[in-house]
C-alpha cells in the first residue's frame, strides 16, 4: 500500500473529532464526515477548543494550531471519503449502523483503502462481512479522551491480513500511540473484557451493603493505584454505555451469569442518571 496521505473519519463526535485531530497533527489531510452539518461544526469546534488550550499552556504554537485546523475538512457527503487512503469509523455502538457504514465505504473507497472501526467491543468479523474486502478491515480502538490516552487496541477480524495489521499498527504509532494486538476477535477485546467485571462487581458490593460508593472508589484508587474508581469511571464513560457493553457480553459469551447487569445499574439507567452527559451519576443515585 502506498503512503497514507489522506485519512477519513466517519463520525464527528467525541471519539471522531479526537481521531481527526490526531491524524491532522500527524500531518495527514483529514476528511471528517457526519450526518448533519451541526455535528460536523461541533466536531471542528471541539478540535479548535482543545488546540486553544494547548496554545494557552505553551504546548502548541498558534502556527501549529492553524496548520492542524487547516488540514481538517468537515463534510456531510460520504462521497468525499472516496479519496481517502485509510478510513476510521467512529459512529455510535450500533452493529447494524456500523455494517451499513462499512457497506457504503466499501462501495465508495479505493480497493486498497483500509477500513478501520473504533468499536470498543463489537465483532470486527461481522462488520467486515458487510464488505468485499474483509482482509482490509480491522479494529482500531482508541480511548477517551483520544488526544491524551496513549493506548490503541489493534484487533484482527477473522480474515484481517497481516499487512493490514502492520499498516494500522504503524499508523497508530505515528499518531504517537502505544499499541497492543488483539489476535482473536473476542467481545470487548482486552480492556473492556477486564474493565466491565470491575464495574459489575463494584455495583454488587454496593447492593450487598459491603461498602459505600465513595469507599469502593477510594479502595481501588489507593489499593490498586487506579486513577479513577469504578463508579467514577462509569460516570465518566456513561453508565448507559457500560450497561450496553455488559449486555452485549452477556449475549455473546453464552449468557454467563457473571455478565448479567445488576438491578441497581439497570435502575440508574432507567432513571436517566447516566453520568457526566446527564449531569447526574452514581453519587446522585436515589436522590
Amino acid at each position: 500500500m502506498s503512503e497514507i496521505k489522506t485519512i477519513g473519519v466517519v463520525g464527528a463526535g467525541t471519539m471522531g473529532n479526537g481521531i481527526a485531530q490526531l491524524a491532522a497533527q500527524m500531518g495527514a489531510n483529514v476528511v471528517m464526515r457526519d450526518i448533519k452539518d451541526d455535528f460536523v461544526q461541533r466536531g471542528l469546534k471541539a478540535i479548535d477548543k482543545f488546540l486553544s488550550k494547548g496554545v494557552e499552556r505553551g504546548k502548541v504554537t498558534p502556527e501549529q494550531k492553524a496548520a492542524v485546523l487547516g488540514r481538517v475538512v468537515g463534510t456531510t457527503d460520504m462521497g468525499e471519503l472516496a479519496k481517502c487512503d485509510f478510513v476510521i469509523e467512529a459512529v455510535i455502538e450500533d452493529l447494524e449502523l456500523k455494517k451499513q457504514v462499512f457497506s457504503e465505504l466499501d462501495a465508495i473507497c479505493k480497493p486498497e483503502t483500509i477500513l478501520a472501526t473504533n468499536t470498543s467491543s463489537m465483532s470486527i468479523t461481522l462488520i467486515a462481512a458487510a464488505t468485499k474486502r474483509q482482509d482490509r478491515v480491522v479494529g482500531m480502538h482508541f480511548f477517551n479522551p483520544v488526544p491524551l490516552m496513549k493506548l490503541v487496541e489493534i484487533i484482527r477480524g477473522y480474515n484481517t491480513s497481516d499487512e493490514t495489521v502492520k499498516i494500522t499498527t504503524g499508523l497508530a504509532q505515528k499518531m504517537g500511540k502505544e499499541t497492543v494486538e488483539v489476535k482473536v476477535d473476542s467481545p470487548g477485546f482486552i480492556v473492556n473484557r477486564l474493565m466491565i467485571p470491575h464495574m459489575i462487581e463494584a455495583v454488587k458490593l454496593l447492593e450487598e451493603g459491603v461498602a459505600t460508593r465513595e469507599d469502593i472508589d477510594k479502595a481501588l484508587k489507593l489499593g490498586l493505584n487506579y486513577p479513577m474508581g469504578p463508579f467514577e469511571l462509569m460516570d465518566f464513560t456513561g453508565i448507559d454505555i457500560c450497561k450496553f457493553v455488559a449486555d452485549y457480553f452477556y449475549l455473546e459469551l453464552n449468557k454467563e451469569q457473571k455478565w448479567a447487569v445488576p438491578t441497581t445499574m439497570k435502575n440508574q439507567v432507567r432513571s436517566g442518571q447516566l453520568g457526566r452527559k446527564s449531569g447526574k451519576g452514581w453519587y446522585d443515585y436515589g436522590k
